[in-house]
């Protein structure tokens, strides 16, 4: 009977060592498919590599004023929610975008994280971004929020001298409370993402 039990036991371990193992594999096997790169060209899928407590992923693109408007307001988000835990990754999904380019506007505009290229707008349909900017916030890999920074834009070419309602700043203290952010989330207003390429 005693033999009986450790065979079992011993089998259920190598059932468990081997799910770990393929589940670490097909992590890596996802990560290797992925069309999203770093700028330096490497494959890398900021949601399948979160391990913090809330993942900003904030579209932008160098084009858009409304985008580029808001650097300073993401970077004093970033500088108090990131000793919380909380990642932020810039993802550019025009598939025109170069890395070079997108170098270049990472340093103009003084962002301190990291930034991603999505040419086959994989991550945008993740999340489900349509607009720049458009912050989506992950917490333990699902969706919790999707929309706009703050309200300082009334409408396309219109705007407050200081915004009223910081959501996106409302979503992350929620998160890191334990709660979900309110629903119906705020739509941002910008400039479209444009359509990927079509594959040759």
């Amino acid at each position: 009977m005693n033999r009986r039990r450790w065979a079992v036991g011993a089998w259920l371990a190598l059932v468990l060592v081997s799910g770990q193992a393929w589940t670490g594999s097909c992590a890596a096997a996802r990560a290797a498919d992925t069309r999203v790169r770093d700028l330096e060209g490497r494959a890398f899928d900021p949601l399948a590599h979160a391990s913090a407590p809330a993942l900003v992923l904030l579209f932008t693109d160098p084009q858009c004023p409304i985008s580029n408007a808001f650097a300073p307001e993401v970077q004093r988000l970033q500088a108090e929610f990131a000793p919380r835990g909380v990642e932020f990754t810039l993802v550019y999904a025009d598939p025109e975008r170069t890395a070079e380019e997108v170098r270049r506007h990472v340093h103009d505009f003084g962002y301190p994280f990291p930034a991603v290229l999505d040419p086959a707008q994989e991550l945008a349909r993740r999340a489900g971004a349509t607009l720049v900017p458009e912050a989506c916030v992950f917490a333990h890999g699902e969706l919790v929020y999707r929309g706009r920074i703050d309200d300082r834009y009334v409408a396309f070419g219109k705007q407050r001298a200081a915004p009223t309602t910081r959501d996106l700043h409302a979503a992350l203290t929620a998160v890191l409370a334990g709660a979900r952010p309110a629903e119906p989330w705020p739509s941002a207003i910008g400039c479209s993402i444009p359509p990927p390429l079509p594959e040759r």
